[in-house]
């Protein structure tokens, strides 16, 4: 079986990766992604869901703009999506990283995690001018525990706490919450 890299279609910065020393909170195979080397980080320049000034940062969209060494994939810190397990998102470590600049590497994919053989990728990684991963910088890497409250007393939720509380209101089970944004 040939060789395979992690490929992630990401909007957050390559300080941000950096201060949290890997990129992070992917919903992914943490044994596949383990028999990797590498992952290859993409820009996504349209996303809209990162935090203040740790999202996107210079590049084109879906252009690779990082490859990191694998060192380890472990449970990721971002607070859980909807009703999924706090722990089915990911960390993807590095120990060291390069950075590039590949135009159009993302082909467009839906999933913003793809598997992908290092054979047909035409990077020599060998040729890459590494550089040692800092250790994550716990002060400025966001606290994804300590949720920011409002003038109204009013803090961001996630969609599963959101309904659970409007099930508890209505006194209805949280399945038969449906929740619609429109901005």
């Amino acid at each position: 079986m040939p060789q395979e890299v992690v490929v992630v279609f990401t909007a957050r910065s390559l300080e941000r990766i950096l201060a949290e020393g890997g990129t992070s909170a992917w919903r992914l195979d943490p044994k596949h992604t383990r028999q990797c080397e590498y992952a290859i980080c993409t820009r996504n320049a349209h996303g809209h869901w990162d935090q203040g000034d740790w999202g996107n940062g210079p590049g084109a969209h879906h252009a690779a703009f990082l490859v990191g060494k694998i060192k380890k994939v472990i449970p990721s810190t971002a607070p859980p999506e909807n009703d999924e397990s706090p722990r089915s998102r990911f960390l993807i470590q590095f120990s060291e990283y390069a950075r590039v600049n590949i135009p159009d590497f993302w082909s467009g994919d839906r999933n913003p995690v793809k598997y992908r053989s290092v054979d047909d990728l035409g990077i020599d990684f060998s040729k890459l001018k590494w550089e040692q991963m800092p250790e994550p910088d716990s002060a400025s890497a966001p606290v994804y525990e300590a949720s920011p409250v409002n003038q109204n007393g009013a803090k961001p939720l996630t969609m599963a706490e959101a309904k659970k509380g409007l099930a508890l209101t209505f006194n209805v089970p949280p399945e038969a919450i449906e929740i619609t944004i429109r901005g």
